[in-house]
C-alpha cells in the first residue's frame, strides 16, 4: 500500500499534475512535495526517525540551479543517498531523459521501481507506474524501449574503443594505446573492422556519426 508519498520536482506545472494523479489513488493518506533534493533528503530522513517513513519517492533527474547552494547536484545524488539508507523505498523517476542506457543504470545500480518521460501522456504513464508498483511490479514508459539489442550487444571494448575516439584520438593513437595496455584486439585492421561493424549496427553514416549516436544513447 502507497500510503505517504514525497514529490522532489522544482517545477509547479508537473508538481501540481503528479499530486492531482496521486490523489485520485486510494489509500493515499500523505503526499508532501519540495522543490529541492536537499529538502528531500531531510523530510526522507525526518520521516525514518520517526518510524513514519515515506512508502514512494517520485523525483526528478535534473534540477534548475537557482539562489541556494545545494549538497545534492540532482535526482540520481537524491536516489544513491536515501536507497542507502531506506533500501526498500519504492521510486519512481519522472523525467525528460530518454536514453535506455541511462534508464537502464537507474534500474540495476539503484533499483528503482519505474521510469516515466515527462511529455505526451505522461499523466497517464504515471498512473500506470502507481498502479504496476501497487502489484510489485517494475514500470518504464514505453517510448523509452529504444535501442535495447544494440546497446546489450556492447562488450566493454566496444565502449573503451568509442570513449577513446571521442575524446579526440586518432585510430593510430588507438592502437598505440590498446597495445601499451595489452589490450586486444589492437592492430589497425582490426580497430577498422570493430568500427565497421558498429558503424552497421547503430546504422551509421560514418564514424562522426557512430559518436554522435553513442552519446545521444547515454552509452559515452
Amino acid at each position: 500500500m502507497l500510503r505517504k508519498i514525497l514529490i522532489a520536482e522544482d517545477f509547479d506545472s508537473y508538481s501540481i499534475g503528479i499530486e492531482k494523479t496521486i490523489s485520485e489513488q486510494a489509500n493515499v493518506k500523505i503526499v508532501d512535495k519540495t522543490y529541492y533534493c536537499d529538502d528531500a533528503i531531510l523530510k526522507l530522513r525526518a520521516a525514518l526517525s520517526k518510524n513514519d517513513p515515506y512508502d514512494l519517492l517520485i523525483t526528478d533527474l535534473s534540477f534548475a540551479s537557482d539562489y541556494r547552494e545545494q549538497e545534492l547536484e540532482g535526482g540520481e545524488d537524491l536516489i544513491n543517498l536515501i536507497k542507502q539508507e531506506q533500501p526498500n523505498l519504492k521510486i519512481i523517476v519522472f523525467s525528460i531523459e530518454n536514453r535506455y542506457h541511462k534508464i537502464n543504470h537507474l534500474f540495476e545500480k539503484y533499483k528503482i521501481n519505474a521510469f516515466v518521460t515527462k511529455g505526451r501522456d505522461d499523466i497517464k504513464d504515471l498512473k500506470k507506474a502507481i498502479e504496476a508498483i501497487k502489484e510489485n511490479k517494475s514500470y518504464i514508459s514505453d517510448d523509452n524501449k529504444i535501442s535495447k539489442s544494440n546497446l546489450f550487444e556492447l562488450t566493454e571494448y566496444d565502449i573503451n574503443l568509442l570513449k577513446l575516439l571521442a575524446k579526440g584520438f586518432t585510430q593510430k593513437e588507438v592502437e598505440n594505446y590498446l597495445k601499451k595496455e595489452k589490450i586486444t584486439p589492437n592492430s589497425e585492421s582490426s580497430i577498422e573492422k570493430k568500427l565497421a561493424l558498429l558503424r552497421i549496427t547503430f546504422n551509421a553514416k560514418d564514424t562522426k556519426h557512430l559518436l554522435s549516436l553513442a552519446v545521444e544513447l547515454g552509452i559515452i
